[in-house]
């Protein structure tokens, strides 16, 4: 398959656990510089760490907001989306409330969507809109992209890594066909190798987020 970019930046290259120490973070930053990834994702107080060590590099700062749950309040995901920019992120990966949306509060959703988009905007920094696709059927997948267009998002991802289930190659295909060019897609979580990531990309994503990035750019390199 002939990819319409280079590999390496289709890559978000990830560290969201917990434990994440500065070392770990200061390691991914060093990696994504040497392989030219697209961007760092990283926890949001990891962000103005990340600034230093990217300044003078292409490498881009992704941060999650109202992460993995996405049950935080409007405003608490708005201050953190802030506070993320003023550090030097310039995308933003927040979690949808799915509770929200399964309650079928669309309005609610797009309400908490448009804050984050709003508060990034002054940065010019964009928002993506983590579905968490193992939550979700087929038919709330459709509809979870369409409320994540109205409500002015860049990116729609499939998932936190951190739910019951990550991205599967169908459910990327059906965000990439309701979004259409209107809207990119990224799929992250479970992307641990060089086939699944091109399964991925196959099915229309145009970004991968991965804590694997690194070995699975060593595979492509050694084809």
């Amino acid at each position: 398959m002939k990819l319409p970019k280079p590999l390496n930046q289709y890559f978000d290259h990830t560290l969201l656990k917990p434990d994440a120490t500065r070392a770990q973070i200061e390691a991914l930053c060093r990696e994504a510089i040497q392989y030219e990834f697209y961007a760092v994702c990283v926890n949001s107080c990891y962000v103005g760490f990340c600034a230093d060590l990217l300044r003078g590099s292409d490498v881009k700062i992704a941060a999650v907001v109202g992460f993995p749950l996405g049950a935080m309040t409007t405003g608490a995901k708005a201050f953190e989306t802030a506070e993320a920019c003023m550090d030097g992120a310039r995308e933003i990966d927040m979690v949808l409330n799915v509770g929200a949306f399964k309650d079928g509060r669309y309005d609610d959703v797009r309400d908490d969507i448009l804050a984050v988009v709003q508060a990034a905007k002054p940065y010019g920094t964009i928002v993506k809109v983590i579905l968490e696709t193992c939550l979700l059927t087929a038919e709330e997948i459709e509809e979870a992209c369409h409320l994540a267009k109205e409500s002015g998002a860049h990116f729609v991802k499939t998932s936190t890594g951190f739910g019951a289930g990550g991205a599967r190659p169908e459910d990327v295909a059906l965000m990439k066909k309701t979004v259409g060019d209107f809207m990119e897609v990224k799929a992250s979580g479970g992307i641990r190798d060089y086939e699944t990531a091109m399964k991925m990309i196959e099915a229309g994503a145009d970004r991968i987020g991965a804590s694997a990035s690194v070995a699975i750019m060593s595979t492509a390199l050694s084809n």
